[in-house]
């Protein structure tokens, strides 16, 4: 009876799925792409007691994705586009569920010469009133990254398999909690500072695609992602810090390599 149970258990697991030897140990993944994102509109509020005195909110500020050129992808650094990157374990049971460290790096960037409410005080003088945020003024951008850092738990469904199972198309459904690790860019008051990597806060996502498993190593895996992101204390200028969060839309396409265990 007791070897009945674990042949049955044995032959449960094995679903003979890409990457996935007979033993139904499991399946461990690398991949890496490039994400474009979409941004919500923000309230920034910006605080100094020590290096400055300033304690205001501009709201309502648009920003963009910093979209890399062509030549970017193959005549400079790889980490300068928008670049992702996965490290995940399916368990490859019946119910396909997995557990993923999901990387973006993306570039957020406030656009310039907009007009925004800004209220609140800066160097004893109390402001109530509309504005042009523009290079005068401020600059505030995340172009050395957002930088959306989470865990994710997967939940893969086969959508179809060819007769030699060397090709397999399948749903895939992924969500997650983790943090974000900025680093800012921002000119303020005649003062321009490019911070360092910090974690500032936290961020939450989901994200749904499909995978191409080919010949059981290798696939690819377009997907969108929605995502939250909350910075608590983003780093400014001298001991200044900012504090915004938004909603994010991207599109991502990774490569990847699976091996089993």
């Amino acid at each position: 009876m007791l070897f009945a149970i674990s042949a049955s258990s044995q032959e449960s697991s094995v679903c003979n799925c890409p990457g996935q030897h007979k033993t139904g140990k499991g399946t461990f993944y690398f991949s890496w792409g490039y994400n474009r994102a979409w941004y919500s509109k923000s309230d920034i509020h910006f605080k100094n007691s020590k290096s400055d005195n300033y304690d205001f909110t501009l709201y309502k500020l648009t920003a963009q994705d910093r979209k890399s050129d062509y030549q970017d992808f193959w005549t400079k650094d790889l980490s300068i586009p928008q670049y992702v990157y996965r490290f995940g374990y399916y368990l490859n049971d019946k119910r396909n569920l997995g557990f993923e460290i999901n990387f973006d790096h993306t570039k957020y960037v406030m656009d310039g010469n907009q007009v925004a409410h800004l209220k609140g005080t800066i160097r004893g003088v109390y402001y109530d009133t509309d504005t042009i945020v523009g290079p005068g003024l401020l600059k505030f951008e995340h172009t050395d990254g957002a930088n959306f850092l989470l865990f994710n738990i997967m939940k893969r469904h086969y959508i179809f398999k060819s007769s030699n199972q060397k090709h397999w198309l399948s749903f895939v459904g992924k969500a997650g909690v983790g943090i974000v690790i900025p680093r800012s860019d921002v000119y303020l008051f005649g003062v321009e500072m490019n911070n360092k990597f910090h974690v500032a806060g936290y961020v939450t996502g989901i994200e749904i695609g499909l995978r191409y498993d080919l010949f059981k190593y290798f696939y690819v895996e377009p997907t969108i992602k929605g995502v939250f992101a909350n910075y608590l204390n983003a780093l400014t200028v001298g001991t200044g810090k900012a504090n915004h969060h938004f909603w994010a839309f991207e599109t991502i396409g990774t490569f990847g390599f699976q091996f089993p265990l």
